[in-house]
């Protein structure tokens, strides 16, 4: 039983209104705030400020032969048919969803292993977008599909308008390839939905006022049966109005089928109960703070804070296993799968039918073992076939049916491989990914530096071998330092082509916020601590700068969504250490973050700007209300999307805005599509990166 939300990193999303602030939230007025005019996502007064803005990018940013150049080269990448053409398995076939310079929206296609093996697949469309939004007339956009099991003959499709995260479902037929006339469909809404049979459904989503929470998203689950009237769905469930989501999940595990509903308080906070067929829940009486996932008989958990129970103390970051029913009739005895170190944490975990696959990073470097139950112990190996170098992930192929899985192997500088294996036996390799740029005389190293508190930082460089210590590299950094993500070396043939062959330097920085060492390390740039994050990023900045790799005249950084709020923190606290910085869909005005679309969904991250207590220390890292005329700032380049539905739109073009009056060196570019990415389609992606590297050579180099 896994529950959508465990996918997310930075929320989810609301339907994209006109004006894009919380009713239940008292709005600023335009004396304390006035840009404020400039949140109004479409309105006609914002998008012609936006597209005067995006003008004076392009003069500056596009007018060369270069940019054309450059953004062609992306996009061939981008459309190239030698990508891997990754699958998942439902049912008897493998799916992929696939873009390239014919099929711009993409095409959603199904094949078989055996075919799959060979160099060409013979590969079955299921959905052309392409197709199907000329004929709607619509930009519609594949958000994925939910299948009914076991017959795999029925699913959910999600299609957005545009790429924002609302989108409609429509159920689909999978034998005809057809959407099903007069079946399920939901209006565009942030929904989550799952099968529970063929004529019954488990729907959270915009059922009218008071369905969905202040931050955007179902407030209520309810079942819906085929044939009855969408407002005639039965409630089973309901959460606050203030919580984040409420959903209801159906695990169809033959033997173990059971029904869930889960009510997320918060972020990282959730409560789960075993719901029985007369509608009576028995709560899984696990903290708060803990992931939980049930296989089968057995119940996984992950807490994020220490957890006394049962007579002994669980360490925040450890992996727990129990039997589901025991642990349900009181017991509390636990297998302790893994307990972290100074050094290492558990990066995910992935059942087989059989057996449990870890993901342990050791100074953020990937490990993978293998534990399997035998006589009341848990035998555990390494996974055999896996590299010790490089960044791996292990992922079932059919958890329900078999202990097959993919086997993902990658780094900054070598193409990605997919393998196929059954665990027990010889791993094949199925497809890899050709080099889109000359690596061969470049390298991976990995560096410390201690933070103003003294922590010790990792963070991973790549540049030219002997490449001369002299202070004049132009060099890229890059992090994330939130929502307890992690950021681990991975193949980026746009940043390979576009930079690092052309003599640049890019280095990842693992500060806290993220999840590389733990709850621990995310725990620690919580609310108050914040700072920490960008002190960790100053402090690599520095030690970049110490080692002479380069100076501030040759150093940019860059990020986007929670990293954009790294970098603007960058701008307004360390503007001396960098010549230029790219601030990619961010979030920036703190103060308001809480009012708009999903931001009130990460005020477990941030803090509440609306209690004064908490402004306090919120407004020491809000970048809007940082910037100071007497600063002399790097060059910026604001970057987001009018579809966003995540992280609105307005804290970026309000900080450019606030910029550009103050007479700073700032350019800005809005895609009127994207939602929460860098576009739509390939075309979309390349521009954005071509414009990207475009500007950071113009300022480096």
């Amino acid at each position: 039983m896994k529950s959508t939300w465990l996918a997310l990193a930075l929320g989810g999303s609301l339907v994209l209104q006109v004006n894009a602030q919380n009713p239940q939230r008292p709005p600023l007025n335009e004396i304390e705030d006035p840009y404020l005019w400039l949140e109004d996502v479409t309105g006609e007064k914002a998008l012609t400020w936006v597209r005067e803005r995006n003008a004076e990018s392009a003069v500056e940013l596009e007018s060369g032969k270069s940019f054309k150049e450059l953004e062609q080269a992306i996009l061939t990448i981008l459309d190239s048919d030698s990508k891997i053409p990754f699958i998942t398995k439902y049912g008897a076939r493998f799916y992929n969803f696939w873009r390239d310079a014919q099929h711009p929206r993409g095409l959603w296609r199904r094949t078989t292993l055996e075919e799959y093996r060979k160099p060409t697949p013979n590969w079955e469309t299921v959905l052309d977008l392409d197709a199907l939004g000329a004929a709607e007339n619509e930009s519609w956009v594949f958000h994925g599909a939910e299948f009914l099991k076991p017959d795999y003959q029925r699913c959910l499709i999600s299609l957005s308008r545009g790429g924002s995260d609302a989108s409609v479902v429509r159920e689909f037929d999978l034998e005809s390839r057809s959407f099903v006339h007069n079946g399920f469909e939901l209006p565009q809404a942030k929904s989550n939905v799952g099968w529970i049979d063929l004529n019954t459904l488990f729907v959270g989503t915009d059922f009218g006022p008071g369905s969905m929470t202040t931050s955007g998203y179902p407030r209520v689950a309810k079942i819906w049966k085929r044939g009855t009237p969408f407002s005639e769905a039965k409630l089973i469930f309901e959460g606050k109005e203030t919580d984040m989501t409420v959903e209801a999940i159906h695990d169809p595990t033959k033997g173990f089928e059971r029904d869930f509903v889960m009510r997320r308080p918060s972020f990282f906070t959730s409560e789960q109960y075993l719901l029985s067929q007369d509608g009576s829940k028995k709560k899984i009486d696990v903290p708060p703070d803990a992931e939980c996932d049930i296989h089968r008989d057995w119940l996984v958990i992950k807490p994020r804070t220490s957890w006394a129970v049962g007579g002994r103390t669980y360490a925040a970051g450890s992996l727990l296993v129990a039997k589901f029913d025991d642990f349900m009739e009181g017991r509390r005895e636990f297998a302790v799968l893994f307990e972290p170190t100074s050094t290492t944490s558990l990066a995910h975990s992935s059942w087989t039918q059989n057996h449990l696959i870890l993901n342990v990073l050791e100074d953020v470097k990937n490990r993978l073992y293998v534990l399997t139950p035998s006589e009341g112990k848990w035998r555990r190996e390494p996974l055999p076939g896996a590299p010790t170098i490089g960044s791996v992930s292990a992922q079932p192929v059919d958890p329900e049916e078999s202990d097959d899985y993919f086997l993902t192997v990658t780094d900054f500088l070598t193409p990605t491989t997919l393998s196929y294996g059954t665990l027990g036996n010889e791993i094949e390799k199925l497809k890899a990914s050709p080099a889109f740029f000359d690596s061969s005389n470049l390298e991976i190293t990995q560096h410390f530096t201690n933070s103003k508190d003294g922590t010790r930082i990792p963070y991973f460089q790549v540049s030219r071998k002997g490449m001369d210590l002299d202070s004049s590299q132009p060099t890229l950094l890059s992090g994330y330092g939130g929502f307890e993500v992690s950021r681990i070396p991975a193949y980026n043939s746009v940043l390979g082509s576009s930079w690092l062959t052309r003599g640049g330097v890019y280095v990842l920085a693992n500060i806290r916020g993220g999840g590389e060492y733990g709850p621990r390390w995310h725990q620690a740039a919580l609310r108050e601590n914040r700072p920490r994050a960008y002190e960790d990023f100053g402090a690599v900045a520095e030690d970049l700068i110490a080692r002479k790799v380069t100076s501030a005249r040759h150093l940019a950084c860059e990020g986007g969504s929670n990293g954009g709020l790294l970098v603007g923190n960058m701008l307004t606290r360390y503007p001396q250490l960098f010549r230029a910085i790219v601030c990619q869909i961010p979030l920036l005005d703190m103060k308001r973050y809480s009012h708009l679309l999903a931001g009130a969904s990460w005020m477990e991250e941030y803090g509440d700007p609306d209690k004064a207590e908490e402004w306090n220390f919120i407004k020491t890292f809000s970048p809007y209300h940082n910037l100071n005329s007497n600063t002399r700032y790097p060059s910026v380049l604001f970057m987001t999307t009018t579809r966003d539905d995540r992280v609105h739109p307005g804290h970026a073009r309000k900080m450019m805005a606030r910029m550009k009056e103050m007479g700073a060196d700032v350019r800005y570019f809005e895609n009127i599509e994207g939602g929460h990415g860098a576009g739509a389609d390939n075309r979309q992606s390349a521009h954005f990166w071509a414009l990207t590297y475009t500007f950071l050579e113009q300022q480096l180099k």
